[in-house]
Formats: C-alpha cells, structure tokens, sequence
C-alpha cells in the first residue's frame, strides 16, 4: 500500500514539472484533468507575461518636439495637451534649473559653471536629464518643449536619443514679432517673476531664436516633420488648431 501510494505521488510530481504521463488507470480521472489544466494555465500565464514584458521594454516613448518664438505661446499650449491627451511635459530649461538647484547632484556644479559664464550647457547633460526624466515618468507620450533650440541640440539628440524615442512631429508654434514682443512685455508687467520679460533680452532672445532655432525648423520642415500652428490668436483658438493635429495624428 505504501509503495503504490509513493508511486502515485512520484508520477504527480512529474507530471506538474511537465514530463510524464500517468498511468492508464489515472489518465481519465477528475485528478488528472486538474492536474492537466493548471499545468496548461501555468506556462499559458507564462508565456503571456514573457510577450507583454518584452512588448513593453522594445515599445520607444513617444515624442513632440515644441518649438517656437519668445512668448510664442509654448507653455500654455502644452499645458492644454497635457490635460487633453495625456502627454508628459517636460522642459529642457527646467530640467537644467532642477538639476542645478538640487542637492548632490552630479551635474549642478557644472551647470552652474557654464550658466555663469554665459555659455551653452553641453548637450550631453541636457540629453541626459532628458532621458531620466523619460525614464522615471513611467508614461510614453511626452512634450519636449524647448528642445532642440540649435544645431549642437539636434546632433546632440541624434547621437543619444533618437535611437530611444519615436518622434512624431514637431509642433511649431508661428507668431508675428511684434505679437510675441507684446506678449511677454504683458506677461513681465503683470508679475511673471522671469528676470528675461523685458525688451533688452528681449532682443537678444528673439536674434538667437531668428539665428539658431528657425534653422531647425527649416530642417524639420524638409523632412515633411513639422506641423504648423497660428499661434497669433487667442490660446483657446489656437488649442483647436493644435487639437485637430493630435487627433489627426492618432491620438485620442
């Protein structure tokens, strides 16, 4: 008695590892049809599990670059994105000023530095900053707004992240100068608390945009990339603008 009950229990081992089939006597009993489907269950849910982790660690974040002029109207718009369609809104300048103040970090000195000194934060670090913040959202669709501003941005992107990321079009927001002048002049007065709302970085800001950033435009336009927004009448109208390019682009 005792070793057919060992015998019994040494098959049933086998048989939830996957490789034995149970004697005749026991092939058609309730034991056996349970033992059977939690096994088909088990690798089922396995191989399930397997697929979708593997879907999720090759599936790429999604991105928008959001480009346009000093006062432009960027930041709203991207908070109305935000809220319609569920993007994450991350800015380079920001992220930079984050990281500057925030203790231990291992770039803040250097960024410091560089800020300081009036130069351009390497790209690396901006890449960087941009990449962990991705990374540590857990979301997949985001808003780069700000980025890339110049040509050593865009190389910069090229070589770190465009392998990462799905790029779905840059939205460009067009404004007349004056407009954006007024905009930000409007915006300093009014209690804005940025040191760079009025007309002397005013100007430099706008010669930089004029000299570095409309170039990349230029490039994103050639390669059938960019979508274009008339971001010269008020943010409600110009957010129809922006919706009908989302929807239109498959996001819901």
């Amino acid at each position: 008695m005792w070793r057919a009950f060992t015998r019994i229990s040494k098959t049933l081992e086998s048989l939830g590892q996957g490789g034995a089939v149970l004697p005749q006597q026991f092939q058609h009993s309730q034991l056996y049809n349970n033992i059977h489907k939690t096994n088909y269950l088990r690798l089922h849910n396995q191989a399930l599990l397997t697929s979708l982790t593997h879907r999720m660690s090759t599936v790429k974040p999604k991105v928008v670059f959001v480009l346009g002029g000093p006062g432009a109207g960027k930041g709203t718009q991207c908070s109305k994105i935000v809220e319609r369609f569920q993007f994450t809104h991350l800015s380079a300048g920001d992220l930079l000023r984050e990281e500057r103040a925030r203790e231990g970090s291992e770039y803040g000195q250097l960024i410091e530095d560089y800020i300081r000194n009036g130069k351009i934060v390497p790209v690396e670090v901006t890449c960087s900053l941009l990449e962990n913040a991705i990374k540590n959202s857990g979301k997949s669709r985001f808003l780069i707004d700000g980025f890339p501003r110049n040509q050593d941005n865009l190389d910069g992107w090229n070589r770190q992240m465009s392998d990462k990321t799905d790029l779905q079009f840059v939205l460009f927001f067009d404004c007349a100068e004056d407009v954006c002048v007024l905009r930000c002049l409007s915006r300093g007065q009014s209690g804005s608390g940025r040191t760079d709302d009025n007309m002397d970085s005013l100007k430099k800001r706008i010669q930089t945009y004029n000299n570095d950033s409309l170039p990349i435009i230029k490039y994103f336009e050639s390669a059938g990339q960019v979508k274009t927004i008339d971001a010269s009448a008020d943010a409600d109208k110009v957010f129809q603008d922006v919706e009908r390019v989302f929807v239109a682009n498959g996001f819901q």
